[in-house]
């Protein structure tokens, strides 16, 4: 008898498995326009990491003044999510979405033309700008219109953030060797098609009955569970973006080289974000998962911290492993973040996104700071301190994420 009832349960798990992954591929076309622009909206993150080196030596620049084209492009993102939701509830979420795409066209355009790393610096903000825009309304978009729910529509979001993470990297490098001016051009090239794309293939979205106010996101942050998620993200993305905008520094090796490792890291980010993040979500928890998933990051930025400047092979290793624990960890907070909380999810989503991308704004530049005060070791140990803290602060506000965390805690 107890056979024939742990055989039957097998056999419902394996069906359950089996409808998720059907529904998850039967998808509107919008829902796969949507994810292919984000795709290619998250490629410009990783883009610049190949021709790092390249344009600190064209635009004779030192290391910390090129990081600042990750501080300002993340730091206008950040800001930006706080209007992002006011503008989407007035003219609605394809509009949103078209703006966004065409200010990442022209600022990536503009960027190509830079004669000076000043310049190029504030071309990113103005990219940052378009690409908060995207981001924000692209994940509520994806929600509304995907079949399976929330849940699926955020792995079809972290699965499109991590393919956009690993194909950035490397067409930096493609197009990178060969004129480091080239891959912003391909980039406004690609997003060019997006909007096409979305034009032709998203329905109307007409603008919610309820219009959001700007104070909003800051609003919701008020929220206890929102609130600790949002915190424990700011100094888990601080350790993100120093292995991101930091580690090409260190490789010595030509954009090819950094492109072809950056590829590897995101290739982890995607296929553990999206196969293993809701294995471990279902079988430990989320709090469980994350806070063991951070402390696996934080021991992976202790041995960069070991391997800077002494071994290259070593850094590569440990930058992959990286990028599946990264992988794992987005896919959770980007769940929490839209489930955590009370409040709608668009305005929830802005909320974290403003306190979380100010890690990535402030860690590529502090890095290099310290790297070109104290050596190559220490922004991997400081990088590491912050995500001990961000440990501390999910194990600190557990009761808060378990009454409302989805799959358990």
């Amino acid at each position: 008898m107890a056979a024939n009832m742990a055989e039957t349960a097998a056999e419902e798990i394996e069906e359950t498995l089996h409808a998720e992954k059907a529904s998850m591929l039967k998808q509107p076309k919008a829902v796969w326009a949507t994810a292919l622009a984000a795709v290619f909206a998250f490629m410009g993150i990783g883009l610049v990491d190949p021709i790092l080196p390249a344009i600190a030596v064209n635009l004779q620049a030192s290391p910390s003044q090129v990081s600042l084209l990750f501080t300002s492009y993340f730091l206008i993102t950040a800001v930006a999510m706080l209007i992002s939701g006011f503008v989407s509830s007035r003219i609605g979420g394809k509009k949103t979405l078209m703006i966004g795409l065409s200010l990442i066209v022209v600022f990536a355009s503009l960027s190509g033309m830079s004669g000076n790393v000043a310049t190029l610096v504030g071309f990113r903000a103005g990219w940052g700008l378009g690409n908060a825009l995207f981001v924000a309304t692209a994940l509520a978009v994806m929600v509304g219109v995907a079949s399976g729910g929330a849940a699926t529509a955020v792995i079809l979001y972290e699965a499109a953030l991590g393919l956009g993470l690993s194909l950035g990297p490397l067409l930096g490098a493609v197009l990178g060797g060969w004129q480091w001016r080239a891959p912003f051009f391909g980039t406004a090239t690609l997003m060019a098609a997006a909007f096409i794309a979305l034009l032709v293939l998203l329905p109307k979205t007409p603008a919610p009955a309820k219009k959001t106010r700007l104070r909003d996101p800051l609003v919701a942050l008020g929220h206890a569970g929102l609130r600790t998620t949002s915190a424990s993200a700011l100094f888990y993305n601080y350790g993100f973006f120093t292995i991101l905008a930091f580690t090409p520094f260190i490789l010595h090796m030509n954009a090819y080289g950094i492109g072809g490792v950056f590829f590897g890291w995101g290739v982890a980010v995607a296929l553990f974000s999206v196969f293993v993040a809701p294995v471990l979500q279902r079988r430990f928890g989320v709090t469980r998962t994350l806070a063991a998933t951070l402390l696996g990051l934080m021991l992976v930025l202790i041995g960069l911290g070991i391997a800077a400047g002494n071994s290259i092979p070593a850094v590569v290793v440990l930058v992959i492993v990286a990028g599946a624990l990264l992988g794992i960890n987005n896919t959770l907070y980007t769940e929490l973040a839209m489930g955590v909380s009370d409040s709608p999810r668009p305005v929830a989503s802005a909320g974290y996104n403003f306190v979380r991308w100010m890690g990535g704004a402030l860690a590529p530049f502090a890095a290099t700071k310290i790297a070109e005060h104290m050596g190559v070791q220490l922004p991997f140990y400081a990088a590491a301190l912050a995500l001990l803290i961000s440990v501390g602060i999910v194990l600190g506000g557990r009761k808060y994420l378990s009454a409302h965390a989805p799959h358990g805690v």
